[in-house]
This record gives C-alpha cells, sequence and structure tokens, in this order.
C-alpha cells in the first residue's frame, strides 16, 4: 500500500473548501477504502491548529482537532531517535523554508512517501522527495 503524507496546506483547503478541496477529499477516501495510508506530521497538525486559532478561535481550533482525529490520518510524532527532526533540520538548514514545512518533507523522505502539498514552498525540495501537487 503506498503512504502519502499530507502538508497543512492540504488539510487547510480541504477544511476551508478551496480548489483543492475536492482533491484532498479523494484522497481521504481512498485512505479509507485502504487504497492507500496517509501521514501527517504532529508540527503540521499544529500549523492547522494554530491557523484556525488564529483565523477564528481556539475553540474553533479545538473542534478542527476533533474533526482530524476522525479522519484517516496517521499523525506521527517526533520519536526517541530523532530521525524526523534530524532530517527536519537538514532541510531547514540547507534551504529556504518554513521549519514546519521541513517536518513534512522531512516525514515524506523518511517514510519513502509521495508528498501532497499545493505550498510552493516545497518547491526547493522537488528533487528531493515525491511531490504530488494540488492546485
Amino acid at each position: 500500500m503506498a503512504t502519502k503524507v499530507l502538508d497543512a496546506w492540504a488539510l487547510i483547503a480541504f477544511f476551508e473548501d478551496e480548489p483543492a478541496a475536492e482533491a484532498v477529499e479523494n484522497l481521504l477516501q481512498q485512505a479509507t477504502d485502504e487504497k492507500h495510508k496517509l501521514l501527517m506530521s504532529v508540527v503540521n497538525w499544529g500549523e492547522v491548529y494554530y491557523n484556525t486559532m488564529r483565523e477564528v478561535s481556539q475553540e474553533a481550533a479545538e473542534l478542527k482537532a476533533h474533526e482530524i482525529a476522525a479522519l484517516p490520518i496517521d499523525i506521527i510524532g517526533v520519536s526517541d531517535d530523532l530521525a524526523l527532526a534530524r532530517q527536519a533540520a537538514i532541510f531547514k538548514a540547507t534551504h529556504k523554508m518554513s521549519y514546519a514545512d521541513c517536518f513534512a518533507a522531512a516525514l515524506a523522505k523518511n517514510k519513502n512517501a509521495e508528498l501532497i502539498t499545493g505550498d510552493p514552498e516545497f518547491n526547493a525540495v522537488e528533487k528531493e522527495i515525491k511531490i504530488a501537487w494540488l492546485k
């Protein structure tokens, strides 16, 4: 089964019904049907949370957290072996990217997975990881 990594950009597009929402909804349905596995870094989960809190309220962010928990997405933490944090740090040191985005890229690289995003910041690592671009 193929593994895909969702960036915060993709999940925010889904929740805010942006043009990429339908593509993300299809990915979520395919994950429910066990056609692939969806992962998201806990750091990118935090991006969705703070974005919602900043734009709406903390109560809305808590509701969004419950919605995410019901989706077929495995949230991946930074483990004790530090491999994810190390790869994110390498991306941050060698590319102009936000640190949170570096975690999405690191998770994709470490899991040999395809990153799902529409964030142009990931152009910096396009030669190092596989990216499925949303529009």
